[in-house]
């Protein structure tokens, strides 16, 4: 038996993706919409009421729009954007952080995919403030590096240009103003009492991010071991399929590791790994920015609430 479902925005970067993630698969009837009519209200809100699920790959604002389209159709909604991922009515698209995560998905009739930033954020802050390893009020810092993708059409066509000037194939910083849109849920979900100091940098790659936190413990007040905390991510992702937790290496071999941005890209998984020493540790989490972080969530959110295999079309 097969379930419909409408992408409202799938010609986007996120739509593309999930429509590939969506080839073959049996289960799944995809409701399209006419090219010509995709910013039409009317018929919009026909094949949303009409659908089993809708799948929203749209900016803030339709997404807000196309809610309202559903009314009251039985619909369940799953939102890739900015716009409900803080809303406590709405479940929090990433499964791993908790049972109480996942069964919320496995529940609700609208769900929110996290962002790719915050996707590696809070699965590193989470479980250290869940944990008590740091206090909800430690002055988090985060840095993070993208590849141009997680910018959407805009970006994509800077970069590719024949036309590009010689700074978009340079790493860039940009939300220097700490007001990037992911902060807002990197704050809220990883239950900080304030956000977190983030820098994004966007690279002359295509797709996949590495997200860090440094923590001191003389800033914490206390002094956990590296080992300590790499057996707390461990025992908090153990039997995940899709977020892994990489072994911890010896000083020496720290010393050789390089973490590459782009070695995920293309999947829907998330490697976290524990650096650094006991007085200074590294957290980082590295993902696809349109995979784990975009389409690979939103069809996992989705196989969840379907009560499909968890990994259906992710591997």
């Amino acid at each position: 038996m097969s379930v419909n479902v409408f992408i409202d925005g799938q010609e986007g970067t996120t739509g593309l993706r999930i429509l590939e993630r969506f080839s073959g698969r049996d289960d799944i009837n995809i409701l399209k919409i006419d090219p010509e009519l995709r910013k039409d209200a009317n018929e919009r809100q026909k094949l949303i009421q009409s659908s089993d699920f809708t799948i929203l790959c749209l900016p803030d604002a339709a997404a807000r729009e196309a809610v309202a389209l559903a009314g009251d159709a039985p619909v369940r909604i799953i939102d890739a954007s900015t716009a409900h991922r803080t809303n406590p009515a709405w479940a929090y698209g990433f499964p791993e952080l908790s049972s109480a995560h996942r069964d919320k998905i496995k529940k609700s009739s609208r769900v929110a995919v996290p962002g790719c930033y915050a996707s590696g954020f809070n699965a590193l802050a989470y479980p250290m403030v869940k944990s008590g390893i740091i206090t909800a009020d430690y002055p988090v810092q985060c840095f993070a590096v993208s590849g141009y993708s997680g910018g959407g059409k805009k970006m994509i066509a800077e970069v590719e240009s024949e036309d590009s000037a010689p700074e978009v194939h340079s790493p860039r910083f940009y939300g220097l103003a700490n007001n990037h849109k992911h902060l807002p849920e990197m704050q809220a979900i990883s239950g900080l009492t304030s956000k977190p100091m983030f820098t994004p940098i966007v690279d002359d790659y295509y797709n996949g991010m590495v997200v860090c936190i440094p923590i001191q413990s003389a800033v914490a007040r206390k002094r956990v071991s590296i080992k300590e905390i790499h057996a707390m991510f461990s025992h908090h992702y153990k039997g995940c399929t899709f977020v892994k937790v990489m072994p911890l290496l010896e000083a020496s071999d720290l010393t050789a590791l390089k973490i590459s941005s782009n070695d995920l890209r293309d999947t829907n998984m998330m490697e976290i790994f524990v650096c650094g020493s006991d007085d200074q540790v590294l957290l980082c989490a590295r993902l696809d920015n349109l995979g784990k972080g975009a389409s690979g969530a939103a069809v996992q959110c989705l196989n969840i609430m379907m009560g499909a295999c968890e990994s259906k079309g992710l591997l």
